[in-house]
């Protein structure tokens, strides 16, 4: 199937429903089915953002900007608090997070008359340790993308055709990715990263995390950005900037950066970095 082809099945889907509510994050997918929503459903598509301790700011103005765009209905639901079974950070983490976050998206939705939410995982979601998707499945969520057998590529393709600023966005993940399971999660622990991350972003990175560990800030960057760290004032200016935002010590990830980092005890040995050929 190509992807023109995916896509009208995407809409095919989407423009049978009687209305629907994307949960939406700003990101290249829920951002790329907003869009399609819109195209499919027009004013009964809605677009819902969780504000959480968990999503920066940069990513709750994206999110906004993004809405007002495609031009869909925007709805924001203000969570404060972090749950215990949050909190506490086990490796289903993400799974107590999805049951309670589409919980509050699915009673926003039928506030504003809509039955459906819809989620943005793709096709290349299912290779990776994600226990969220098992709380989508016990609450009936709906991923079209999926359905329409879309991957990554495709989506931001598609997402450039349709000239959405999201198309080249680098990949991203709520904060509470960034503490290794099993360390308390904390609004404390959350703001230290974001300002760490916000240093690294004002530097000019485009794909990043700081993985805190402790008093530890674990930096990885894209693998063709490292080089930069071979600046020695630079690499000194990074870390007075880490260490401003609440860390004691500041390390860099010499591999680089791997989309869930902290996920490879629970798919895969730890690897080596092979050698130049």
């Amino acid at each position: 199937m190509t992807t023109d082809e995916k896509y009208e099945k995407l809409t095919g889907l989407l423009a049978a429903l009687p209305g629907a509510a994307v949960a939406f994050s700003g990101g290249v997918d829920s951002s790329f089915l907003c869009h399609a929503a819109r195209e499919a459903l027009g004013d009964r598509a809605i677009a819902v953002t969780v504000i959480s301790p968990m999503l920066p700011k940069s990513e709750r103005e994206a999110a906004s900007g993004v809405a007002a765009r495609v031009g869909i209905r925007h709805v924001l639901i203000e969570e404060d608090e972090i749950d215990e079974e949050v909190a506490a950070n086990p490796k289903e983490r993400c799974y107590f997070c999805k049951k309670l976050e589409f919980g509050a998206i699915a009673e926003a939705a039928r506030a504003h008359g809509v039955s459906t939410v819809l989620d943005g995982s793709n096709m290349d979601d299912l290779g990776d340790y994600r226990p969220g998707l098992k709380a989508l499945a016990e609450l009936n969520i709906m991923s079209p993308l999926r359905e329409a057998g879309l991957t990554k590529d495709e989506i931001r393709a598609l997402s450039k055709r349709f000239g959405l600023p999201t198309w080249d966005k680098p990949a991203f993940a709520c904060l509470a990715s960034r503490i290794p399971y099993g360390e308390r999660i904390s609004r404390e622990k959350l703001s230290r990263v974001e300002r760490a991350e916000d240093a690294l972003r004002a530097a000019g990175f485009r794909q990043f995390r700081v993985r805190s560990h402790g008093d530890i800030a674990r930096v990885e960057v894209a693998p063709e950005e490292r080089s930069r760290f071979f600046e020695l004032s630079f690499m000194d200016r990074i870390s007075r900037e880490l260490k401003a935002a609440g860390f004691i010590y500041a390390a860099l990830e010499l591999e680089g950066y791997t989309t869930g980092s902290l996920n490879r005890p629970f798919r895969e040995p730890a690897r080596a970095v092979p050698e130049p050929a």
